[in-house]
This record gives C-alpha cells, structure tokens and sequence, in this order.
C-alpha cells in the first residue's frame, strides 16, 4: 500500500511540475521561420531612436528573418538594412508560464554567441506575448523614458 502512495504522489509531483498545455501549445506554434514586419510605439507621438535588445536600431529590425526552435528553444534572427551590421545574431528563449492559465505570458529572450553561451552576463529581456497564432504574432515591451513607461510593440507575420 505505502509503495502504491508513493507512485501515485510521484506521478502526481511529475504531472504538476510539466509545463502547462498553453505554454506547449505556444512553443509549437513558435516553432519555424517568422519575419518582424514593423516596430511601433502605441500611445506616443514622435520620432525615437530605440535599441532593442542591446544590438541595433528598431530600423535594422524591420524586416528581419527570426527562427524559433521548439524542442531546444534556441534561435536565430538576422538584421537588415545598409547602416546597420548584418549578420546572425543567437538567442535562447522561453516561456514564463506563471501566467499561463489566464493566456497572457511573458517571453525570456537571452542573446548568446553560436555556441549558445550568454554574451549579457546570463541577463535577457523579458516582453510580454500580447497575441500568437498560426500566421502572426505581437510582442511588447515596456521600458521606461523620461520616468515613464514606453511601450515597443512587435509584430510578426509567420513565412
């Protein structure tokens, strides 16, 4: 009897500390090729000069290929245009699946060199995913300027 107990307890320990169904659904549909169509700033007016994720301008972003690899959760993405330093960046990301249950979750990007060891000192960025489909998603994150919060929105369209 006490060794049934224990099964049960373990299976049950095992089940709990999985990763939710939303979060897998999420990674699955992650997973392939996506290109960042635009970058914008809701609720302000103006022209800004944003640097995301510590690497290029919001301009050198604007069309750039992004790969998402589900079952190790790395990644790529390559920056474009002519003033900006082209090539292929790496990252590993995840999903922070404390909000889950209620369908709105944060997403941990960390930059990384090709073999996936952190070029920030194991420090990322976290962006909340406001939306993710099939064909699409929207990413924002929200820093702070002039001591109040500014918002980058993301949008991908899925190749």
């Amino acid at each position: 009897m006490k060794k049934l107990i224990f099964i049960l307890t373990a299976a049950l320990l095992i089940v709990s500390c999985g990763p939710s169904k939303v979060a897998t659904e999420a990674r699955k549909t992650f997973k392939g090729e996506w290109t960042l169509n635009s970058v914008t700033y809701p609720n302000s007016q103006g022209t800004f000069d944003v640097t995301l994720f510590n690497d290029a301008s919001a301009a050198c972003f604007k069309g750039s290929n992004w790969t998402f690899v589900s079952n190790n959760n790395t990644g790529t993405y390559t920056t474009t245009g002519s003033d900006c330093t082209a090539g292929e960046r790496y990252f590993v990301w995840s999903i922070d699946e404390d909000n889950t249950p209620s369908g709105t979750f944060d997403f941990l990007l960390k930059p990384t060199d090709s073999k996936w060891n952190s070029t920030t000192g194991n420090q990322g960025f976290r962006i909340k995913l406001v939306s993710l489909t099939e064909t699409s998603m929207t990413w924002e994150q929200t820093v702070t300027l002039e001591g109040s919060p500014f918002v980058i929105r993301m949008n991908f369209n899925k190749l």
